[in-house]
């Protein structure tokens, strides 16, 4: 655990693990955009560790400017195969045949800049709010276990076949979901149902999820709400009233922050 944390406090800073080559990296620094840095090593010998995450909480009331949210994890247990068709394999990839086994870091940085478009309307009602807003007084760093959802979401990073334009728009909806899946380490209230009832059925939940993934996409071909609603088989209003309170955003401003993101990509 000791060897894990050490790693994960580092950040993206450039470390060389003893014992480890790196099989993968890869970057993205663009300003006013998620920056993220993910690197797979090659573990000679046999890491036994659990998967963990960290938040990390960094404030200054003098320096507004450089305040940031940073998610880092480190994952060990994947197998990595060198076989172009790798990509099709329908293993997981913890199952690969693939012999080498690897440990995986993720660092995820957000600044208050660009974490102000999702809350400058908003009204502080939790800590999450008050994190995410830089309204929490204190810097602090938080170390939380990677529960499966989240495990699928790095997995899906690394184990995908989008190239381009279209891996780029990919990687930032897979981002903004761990970001919403990391936040529930800092819930200290008991937790409590939706406020949308219809969302008590898995399958309106489902749609909501489905119309997420249909404005991806279509990024670069907008449709109306009664055409999406169409598409997932659920009302205007339902759908509507369901994606706010799932990803806490309206449909039009999601749609409209993915495709300012997908634009800040082709112009870098």
């Amino acid at each position: 655990m000791k060897q894990v944390l050490d790693i994960l406090k580092l950040g993206q800073k450039k470390i060389n693990i003893p014992g480890m080559d790196l099989l993968y990296e890869k970057e993205q620094n663009i300003p006013g955009s998620i920056k993220y840095h993910i690197r797979r090593h090659f573990a000679q010998d046999a890491w036994v560790v659990d998967d963990t995450g960290m938040l990390v909480y960094h404030y200054n009331e003098n320096r507004p400017e450089e305040n940031y949210l940073e998610l880092r994890f480190c994952i060990a247990g994947n197998k990595y195969c060198y076989d172009k068709s790798c990509s099709f394999c329908d293993k997981k990839p913890t199952s690969c045949d693939g012999q080498q086994t690897t440990l995986d870091v993720f660092t995820f940085h957000f600044s208050s800049t660009f974490l102000y478009q999702f809350t400058q309307n908003v009204k502080v009602t939790n800590r999450k709010d008050e994190v995410l807003a830089f309204k929490h007084p204190n810097a602090f760093t938080k170390v939380f276990p990677v529960c499966p959802k989240k495990r699928n979401v790095l997995d899906a990073l690394l184990n995908h076949s989008y190239t381009g334009a279209l891996e780029n728009i990919f990687i930032n909806a897979k981002i903004h979901e761990l970001l919403l899946y990391s936040l529930d380490c800092l819930i200290d209230e008991k937790e409590i149902g939706f406020n949308c009832k219809f969302l008590a059925d898995d399958h309106s939940r489902k749609a909501i999820y489905e119309a997420r993934d249909i404005l991806l996409k279509h990024i670069g071909d907008p449709l109306t709400i009664k055409e999406l609603s169409r598409k997932v088989a659920i009302n205007e209003c339902y759908l509507k009233k369901g994606f706010k309170e799932i990803f806490s955003t309206t449909i039009f401003d999601f749609y409209q922050q993915q495709r300012m993101e997908h634009a800040k990509y082709l112009l870098y």
